[in-house]
């Protein structure tokens, strides 16, 4: 199997290290050789994560280059338009519709630019875009958008939703699991 390449991205604090661990270990529990690998750009102050997910029959880095993801999963509006050109001409952009405001925002040195979510599809991006907070909040939990954005990446896949569910107990803390389990299921249902 050719190498497949998924790019996890957000803000410090969204979760997107728990989604990545608990892709990397489906993929894993499937057969996969899977690389994974995390970047933190000043994460605890709210500033960008990216972490590389990358599967195969072997993978032999796991660096995601420009133009290669196959999927960018984006847990905040801005994240997605900032890490687009990484994904590849047919690939799939999965986004969360929600916006926080970085820094420049914040202090009035920068507007919030608008209208990202047409302005990818303008230039050629399958873009998934999604309330994945609303959908958190109605399971339980505003921090359970990494379940949502897990759950909507999950219909792309061949792979049965009792394999993702598997994935998710393996991963969750047994005291959060029901929230989780209902957020996938909200995410790859709605």
């Amino acid at each position: 199997m050719q190498t497949k390449n998924i790019m996890i991205v957000g803000v410090g604090g969204q979760g997107t290290l728990l989604a990545s661990k608990l892709l990397g270990r489906l993929l894993l529990d499937q057969g996969y050789d899977v690389k994974v690998s995390e970047v933190h750009g000043m994460s605890q102050r709210g500033g960008s994560v990216v972490t590389y997910v990358r599967y195969g029959d072997k993978v032999y880095s796991p660096v995601i280059d420009k133009g290669e993801a196959d999927f960018i999963v984006s847990f905040e509006l801005l994240e997605a338009a900032r890490w687009l050109e990484f994904l590849r001409p047919d690939g799939r952009l999965i986004t969360n519709t929600q916006q926080t405001n970085p820094m420049p925002v914040i202090t009035g040195a920068a507007e919030y630019p608008q209208n990202l979510v047409d302005k990818m599809t303008a230039v050629g991006a399958q873009v998934d875009a999604m309330d994945a907070l609303a959908l958190a909040e109605e399971a339980g939990s505003s921090r359970a958008v990494n379940l949502v954005l897990m759950g909507r990446l999950s219909r792309y896949f061949d792979l049965p939703e009792e394999v993702w569910q598997n994935a998710i107990t393996n991963s969750v803390p047994e005291k959060f699991l029901e929230l989780n389990r209902k957020a996938f299921h909200l995410g790859r249902n709605s």
